[in-house]
């Protein structure tokens, strides 16, 4: 183009050629077929070599054709999660987890609730199979462990709340008896020496656990247990508002209360709260879950902080660990208590 100066410049033309999988290749001084692998997750290579490869797409805003890769390798991309409760904020603080864990994998996930029922959860898994899905995280749930391995056999399969590890099936669970032996410790290290308990429903695994940690706990304190101060709750905020008025019309005496998790202990400081007695000054409450919003009841909740958000992270990397044969590594921060400002010590 000739300018008012005389002088010519050159217009470069805007290439608008789309960057290919060769344009990558060439750039990070790779074969197409490692970067390849890398995209799809099978490539076992040197660090120095992915990190070419990232650059380089990172470099040249390279977008792969995801559909065009799951065809090319047999994936459909996706993973599917059973949930039991998806307005739980359990469930929704793990999930949170997973989400993280898929980003930047190509992977999107289709959420199904099992219920806590174990023929519910059976009939999702067999639909998210029917789906193609290339793997599947469990959350929890009633199924059997042997069921779990059987649908293993199709799709490897990631589950929370059970011990398991095969070639296709890796399970973790938190030591819910620990983590109850600590609450319950803690209350004793206050000086309180009737303690009631919140449980969770009796056919539940973790509440099982928690109730044998709140036991061991009192035992090894040389405190008799006394059934009467245990009431049954399901988890749930209105379970606990129910027990703790029972425990309160039995007339049994009592300074302290462990609930079962923490919305239970919600439903305990409102039924508390509407009787007039105040927490901490006339009784010590204690969660478990450390649920985002326990630092923002009044007052701010002690609890034992279970490492949800971790677990839906590590359930995540270690099914995609699975899929691609890579290696596993699933070890979960321990369980700790969190001392906020519903418990003190009795005076």
């Amino acid at each position: 183009m000739l300018t008012d100066s005389g002088r010519v410049e050159v217009q470069e033309k805007e290439n608008t050629q789309p960057v290919t999988l060769l344009d990558v290749a060439r750039e990070a001084g790779v074969s197409p077929s490692t970067v390849s692998r890398i995209l799809n997750g099978t490539a076992k290579v040197s660090p120095d070599k992915r990190k070419a490869v990232e650059t380089a797409i990172a470099t040249m805003k390279f977008e792969p054709n995801q559909l065009a890769q799951g065809l090319k390798s047999g994936r459909s991309m996706t993973i599917g999660i059973v949930v039991q409760d998806i307005a739980s904020p359990f469930f929704d603080e793990t999930l949170h987890g997973v989400d993280d864990g898929l980003k930047d994998t190509g992977y999107a996930s289709v959420i199904v609730s099992g219920h806590w029922n174990a023929a519910e959860e059976a009939a999702r898994i067999k639909l998210l199979l029917a789906r193609k899905v290339d793997g599947i995280i469990l959350l929890s749930g009633r199924i059997e462990d042997k069921t779990v391995l059987e649908f293993s056999k199709h799709r490897p399969i990631v589950a929370t709340g059970r011990a398991l590890h095969s070639a296709t099936a890796i399970g973790f669970k938190l030591d819910n008896e620990y983590g109850a032996f600590l609450a319950t410790r803690h209350l004793i290290e206050l000086g309180h020496r009737r303690i009631a308990f919140v449980s969770g429903p009796v056919n539940n695994s973790d509440a099982m656990e928690r109730l044998a940690g709140y036991r061991r706990a009192l035992q090894e304190s040389g405190i008799e247990y006394e059934e009467e101060l245990v009431a049954e709750g399901n988890f749930h905020e209105a379970s606990g508002l129910m027990a703790i008025h029972h425990l309160i019309e039995t007339q049994r005496q009592f300074t302290a209360v462990f609930a079962a998790n923490d919305l239970t202990a919600y439903g305990v400081r409102l039924g508390l709260y509407r009787k007039g007695i105040r927490v901490p000054e006339d009784i010590s409450l204690i969660g478990f879950d450390d649920l985002p919003s326990s630092t923002y009841t009044t007052p701010p909740l002690t609890t034992i902080h279970q490492p949800l958000y971790d677990m839906g992270l590590l359930a995540t990397r270690t099914l995609l660990a699975l899929i691609s044969g890579d290696e596993i590594v699933n070890q979960l921060p321990p369980l700790e208590l969190i001392a906020r400002e519903t418990t003190r010590r009795l005076r």
